[in-house]
């Protein structure tokens, strides 16, 4: 069974009822056939997910809160031979081929322009076989999944895995965290699957005297300050690392700092360099050999550590800067909320770092220059800092260090009334 606001809802019955098993059926034999979908209502989605599965097709699922001219792009460049876009009638889209059944997911887009990853059902039921048998953790816990079932992150981690292990996976939206801190107190040894933000939210409102049972995370890097925050009000932490073509890759069950995504899943073959010598993470599966533009090192103990993204490394005048180290620096200085590194053009050095942060109240550029100054290597130091009200971070909680070194060079970073650029 399935959770979602007041209602228990069988996944069989959501698959042949309702909009699911109208929709398929306008377009006949679905087999060969892609649906894109966008719908608000999360028990319709996953009534169209289970049909659309169950029949062999392919599916791309479209976070609800994408406009219709957004959603058709997405499915036209998917090759979807059908849209279906909230109230409206399910659309016929010209010129899809057709192709065996599979989930199609749109790429997140932080290093480059989206592309479509396509993902054979025989492979989401190997890597779901192989994240239920090694990481057992959650066997007698209850998922909240706080995070959309549009993504493969709530959707294979946090439903199908619960379905897989006998549990009743709740929905809850994270956009009213005062609900969900209800909802986990009401639900016997609750895991939240949820995006770092959404964490640190949780963790910042629990009153002082409450422990979160469990917690996952996932999809980037969380700052070293986050991270002492929510572990520090979580019993079980845990974080698993993945990408779009390989899925979940690896799971750790006791997370001791933030770098260590766990032990690679057994269906995997991965390899990375080592903590003195890190290289890009490449993964072997039933997709073939991956290469995730990750930089990361592998233990003697076989813990997968994570370094950087390739593409967010930046060579000041031929030393290499992690986006993570100075972003952790920054966010020690009492005041500073968020912050985020990203590259800039430099015509003597190369490439220079530049920062942006939020903070609860106004602290001056200068000063956070200073705190810096004190802790960084000079090449490490950021040529300039913006402070803005809010640092920019993606619907899942992820941040394009890309995007926003486009919005800094089109002067489209607005600093927050008492930041100044530096």
């Amino acid at each position: 069974m399935i959770a979602i606001d007041d209602r228990l809802l069988d996944p069989q019955e959501l698959a042949r009822s309702g909009p699911a098993h109208a929709a398929i059926a306008q377009f006949g034999h679905p087999d060969g056939r892609r649906f894109a979908v966008c719908l608000a209502d999360p028990a319709d989605w996953l009534g169209l997910f289970f049909a659309i599965r169950a029949v062999g097709a392919s599916v791309l699922p479209i976070h609800p809160a994408t406009p219709y001219a957004a959603a058709r792009r997405l499915a036209v460049s998917a090759g979807c031979h059908a849209l279906l876009h909230h109230a409206a009638e399910p659309e016929a889209l010209p010129d899809a081929a057709p192709s065996p059944g599979m989930l199609l997911q749109m790429s997140s887009g932080t290093t480059g322009a989206p592309k479509c990853v396509e993902r054979p059902w025989e492979h989401i039921e190997r890597e779901l076989n192989s994240y239920v048998a090694t990481f057992r953790e959650p066997d007698n816990m209850t998922p909240i999944v706080a995070c959309p079932t549009t993504h493969s992150y709530g959707l294979i981690c946090g439903v199908l895995a619960a379905l897989k292990r006998g549990r009743t996976p709740v929905l809850v939206d994270p956009g009213n965290p005062k609900h969900l801190l209800k909802r986990l107190r009401e639900t016997d040894r609750p895991l939240l699957y949820a995006s770092p933000a959404v964490l640190h939210t949780v963790a910042q409102l629990a009153p002082r005297d409450e422990t979160l049972h469990a917690a996952m995370t996932s999809g980037t890097l969380l700052p070293a300050a986050w991270f002492d925050r929510i572990r520090a009000r979580t019993r079980h932490m845990f974080q698993q690392y993945g990408c779009s073509e390989a899925g979940v890759v690896a799971v750790n069950p006791d997370m001791a700092a933030p770098e260590d995504m766990g032990r690679p899943l057994p269906h995997l073959a991965v390899t990375a360099g080592t903590a003195d010598a890190p290289a890009e993470i490449l993964v072997r599966g039933p997709a073939g050999k991956v290469r995730t533009s990750d930089l990361g090192a592998l233990r003697p103990d076989g813990m997968l550590l994570f370094v950087a993204r390739l593409d967010d490394t930046i060579n000041v005048s031929g030393l290499n800067v992690y986006p993570q180290e100075v972003e952790d620096v920054a966010m020690t200085m009492p005041g500073v909320a968020d912050a985020v590194a990203f590259r800039l053009a430099d015509r003597f050095a190369g490439e220079r770092v530049g920062l942006v942060f939020s903070a609860g109240g106004t602290v001056p550029v200068a000063a956070v220059m200073d705190w810096l100054r004190g802790r960084l290597a000079s090449h490490q130091l950021p040529a300039q800092v913006i402070q803005l009200p809010a640092v920019p971070r993606q619907a899942n909680g992820k941040v394009s260090r890309r995007e926003i070194a486009a919005r800094h060079a089109e002067g489209r970073l607005v600093p927050a009334l008492e930041g100044a650029a530096s």
